[in-house]
C-alpha cells in the first residue's frame, strides 16, 4: 500500500496512516477503523505487528504471527489477495517467507494452491525442491510454470527482434548483391573522400551491405549460472531467457548452472520449467570450476558470448579463474559478468573480484531483464559494454 501526503481529504490521509502505524495508541491518528478495512489491518497486523528489532515480540504488546497451520496461514494469504493488488501481495508474501518462517510450511498443496505467483516465489519453492513431497510436488510445477509462461510472454518477442535485429547487423558484407541489403548510411561515410562538389555527388567506390540471414549457425552463446541461494531471481530470469535464446537457429545456446559443481543444463532448454528444477540452490561457490567446463564448450572463440551470471564471491581458486578469463578474452571470447539479472539492482557482491576482471577488460554489472536483450544485441555487435551498462538505466 502506498501512502502520500498528496491533495486527498484528511480523513483519508489518517486512515491511510491508521493502516501503517497499526492502532498502537501514540500513532497519533485517532481514526477507528471499520468493514473491510478491519480485515485489512488484521492482515497487516499477523505479518507487520510490532515487535523488538529482531522480529521478536515484546511482552504486553501484540506482535505477529500467521499461527501454527498450513490452514491459518492459507486464509491469510486468501485475505491479503482480496484485499490488496498483485504486487503489494508478492511484497507481503516475501516479507511473510523472510520473518515468520513461511517457507517450512510451504510444502502443503493447500498452500501453493493459495499464493500469488511471482520469481521470488519460484525461488523460495527451488530451494525447497529436495524437501517437496510428492503432493506438493505437481502444485509447486504449477506454481513455476505460471511464472515461466508469464515471463516468456512479456520478454520473448523482445528478445528475439533485439538479437535478431543484431545478427544481421553483424553480417555485414562488401559486395551487397542487392540495392535493399545496401547500409546506405555506412557506405556514405566509408565514401565520403569521392564527393564531387561540382556536382553535388558522391561515388560509392565500396559499398557496405548487410549479409542476408541464413541458417548457419551464427554465434555460440554460454550463459554460466550461479545457482547459491542469493541469486533465485537471477536463476529464474536467465533460464527463461535461455530457452528463448534457444529456440533461435542463428545462435548455438548452452546453460550451465553451478555452485561447487557444474551442471550442463542444455539439453533440457526446450522447457525453462526443466531446467528451473534441475538447479539446486544453495550451496558454496567454484566459479572457476565453472568457467573452466564453460571453457572446454568454447570451438570457435571470435563467435562465442560468454555470460557469466555471479555475485562474484569465488569459493574456488581465484587466481585461476582470473587467468581463464584472461585466456579466453585473449582468444578473443566476449565475456560479460552479471552481478544480478533480475528488477532488484545489484546484489552484495564480491568488489575485489569485480575490480580485477574489469582490469581485464571484462565488464561487470547488474542487468534488469528488460535491458536483457539490449545487451545481447550489444554483444553480438561486440560493442563496448561497459559503455553500453553506463548508457542503460536497467543495468548498474
Amino acid at each position: 500500500m502506498t501512502v502520500t501526503d498528496g491533495a486527498m481529504p484528511e480523513n483519508e490521509r489518517l486512515r491511510r496512516w491508521r493502516l501503517v502505524l497499526g492502532g498502537e495508541k501514540s500513532d497519533g491518528t485517532g481514526v477507528s477503523l471499520a468493514g473491510d478495512d478491519v480485515r485489512m489491518d488484521g492482515a497487516l497486523e499477523k505479518l507487520y505487528g510490532t515487535g523488538d528489532d529482531d522480529g521478536r515480540p515484546r511482552p504486553g504488546r501484540r506482535s505477529a504471527g500467521l499461527g501454527d497451520s498450513a490452514p491459518s496461514v492459507a486464509r491469510w494469504l486468501g485475505d491479503i489477495r482480496a484485499y490488496f493488488p498483485s504486487s503489494v501481495v508478492q511484497v507481503m508474501q516475501k516479507d511473510a517467507i523472510e520473518r515468520l518462517d513461511l517457507t517450512r510450511l510451504l510444502i502443503e498443496p493447500e498452500m501453493l494452491d493459495a499464493v500469488e505467483p511471482d520469481v521470488h516465489l519460484v525461488g523460495t519453492l527451488l530451494s525447497l525442491n529436495k524437501v517437496l513431497p510428492d503432493r506438493a510436488r505437481e502444485s509447486a510445477r504449477a506454481v513455476v510454470r505460471k511464472v515461466v509462461h508469464d515471463l516468456e510472454r512479456r520478454l520473448a518477442q523482445k528478445t528475439r527482434s533485439a538479437v535478431g535485429g543484431a545478427l544481421d547487423r553483424s553480417a555485414r558484407v562488401l559486395r551487397p548483391k542487392r540495392l535493399a541489403d545496401v547500409d546506405w548510411e555506412r557506405t556514405i561515410r566509408a565514401n565520403l573522400r569521392n564527393y564531387l562538389p561540382e556536382h553535388g555527388t558522391l561515388v560509392p567506390e565500396r559499398l557496405i551491405g548487410y549479409g542476408r540471414r541464413q541458417q548457419a549457425v551464427k554465434r555460440d552463446v554460454v550463459l554460466a549460472i550461479d545457482q547459491s541461494g542469493s541469486m533465485a531471481a537471477s536463476v529464474v530470469y536467465a533460464s527463461v531467457f535461455g530457452a528463448v535464446l534457444a529456440s533461435m537457429r542463428s545462435l548455438r545456446t548452452s546453460l550451465v548452472v553451478f555452485d561447487t559443481n557444474v551442471v550442463d543444463l542444455t539439453d533440457q532448454l526446450h522447457d525453462p520449467v526443466e531446467v528451473l528444477f534441475g538447479t539446486q540452490l544453495g550451496g558454496g561457490t567454484d566459479i572457476n570450476r565453472a568457467v573452466a567446463y564453460c571453457q572446454s564448450l568454447v570451438t570457435r572463440p571470435n563467435d562465442t558470448i560468454l555470460v557469466l551470471i555471479s555475485d562474484l564471491y569465488e569459493g574456488g581458486i581465484r587466481d585461476e579463474l582470473l587467468r581463464r578469463v584472461a585466456a579466453l578474452t585473449a582468444a578473443g571470447v566476449q565475456v560479460v559478468v552479471l552481478l544480478a539479472l533480475s528488477d532488484e539492482g545489484a546484489p552484495a557482491y564480491d568488489h575485489e573480484n569485480a575490480a580485477a576482471l574489469a582490469a581485464l577488460d571484462v565488464p561487470a554489472f547488474a542487468c534488469t531483464p528488460d535491458a536483457f536483450p539490449g545487451l545481447m544485441a550489444a554483444a553480438i555487435e561486440r560493442r563496448d559494454l561497459k559503455e553500453w551498462s553506463e548508457r542503460h538505466p536497467g543495468s548498474a
